[in-house]
């Protein structure tokens, strides 16, 4: 699936690009037309008028605004239905992700969170939910191995914020963090999660924000530090978030591959090494 170059360039950056890996019309339109029925069934359920234009790809979200304009927990309710789409979680199990885990991780035991995954919904000019600079195995654990597959559902341009990278970060192992933020106290749980030291961290790194096309793939390793960029379009970011783990990494055998929020599990209850008390502010 991948050619020595490619496995050779992730281990050394902690990402891969792959241009055109999703076929559209069969694996994300689907996506995109439940995605469309979803905004519909909420307008009418909430009696919410909408002058609708046939579905389309580039259209898939016509009304979602209309949702916002009457409360933004609309918009919510979509999030949360959004990763119970029977389209997106067979794309999400598909026999092609889990080949592509063992391409990229050779001899593993390829395997899939529960509650890892899910479709964002980047709103322009939100800052509540744009995730900060963050590795996601603090946020996820399971397996100190582990890939997240993200994908967009609309071609990303610079205006729209593309998640971004520091390259090479993976190879620094788990950093610790600082569970809160002071300067931003409405974000929680994953949200207010914050490397400690985060701009020393992130200073030692070149950064990359790829622009991708519907039908693209970026994979990263659970290690690699990046962030959500920051929406200053007009358009709503969407993206996939798949994640992946290894059943025979050490570390995820040891801890009975536990997961972290979405499990209800405390970081500091299995890794209380990673999490840093005291104020978060002076270099975070």
């Amino acid at each position: 699936m991948l050619t020595s170059e490619q496995i050779d360039d992730f281990h050394r950056t902690g990402f891969v690009h792959l241009r055109g890996f999703f076929d559209i019309d069969s694996e994300i339109v689907p996506i995109l037309s439940q995605l469309h029925r979803l905004i519909g069934m909420i307008a009418e359920d909430e009696g919410i008028r909408i002058d609708r234009k046939p579905f389309s790809i580039e259209g898939f979200d016509d009304g979602l605004f209309a949702l916002l304009a009457k409360d933004r927990r609309l918009v919510g309710r979509l999030y949360d239905a959004a990763k119970q789409l029977p389209s997106f979680c067979r794309l999400t199990a598909s026999e092609k992700h889990e080949k592509l885990y063992r391409c990229l991780r050779g001899e593993s035991f390829p395997a899939v969170p529960a509650g890892g995954q899910g479709i964002r919904i980047d709103l322009p000019g939100e800052e509540r939910y744009r995730a900060p600079w963050h590795q996601d195995y603090p946020n996820q654990l399971r397996s100190m191995d582990g890939l997240v597959f993200w994908a967009p559902l609309r071609s990303v341009k610079p205006e729209m914020g593309p998640v971004e990278l520091c390259v090479g970060s993976h190879r620094g192992g788990p950093l610790p963090v600082v569970m809160g933020d002071s300067a931003n106290p409405d974000k929680t749980g994953a949200y207010g999660m914050l490397l400690h030291k985060e701009e020393t961290v992130i200073s030692g790194f070149d950064r990359i924000a790829p622009l991708s096309e519907v039908g693209d793939l970026l994979v990263f390793d659970y290690l690699l530090v990046h962030r959500s960029g920051s929406n200053v379009s007009s358009q709503v970011r969407w993206s996939m978030q798949m994640r992946f783990f290894n059943f025979a990494e050490s570390t995820g055998r040891r801890i009975g591959w536990r997961g972290s929020f979405a499990a209800g599990v405390e970081l500091a209850s299995v890794h209380p090494d990673l999490v840093v008390q005291g104020p978060v502010r002076d270099d975070r």
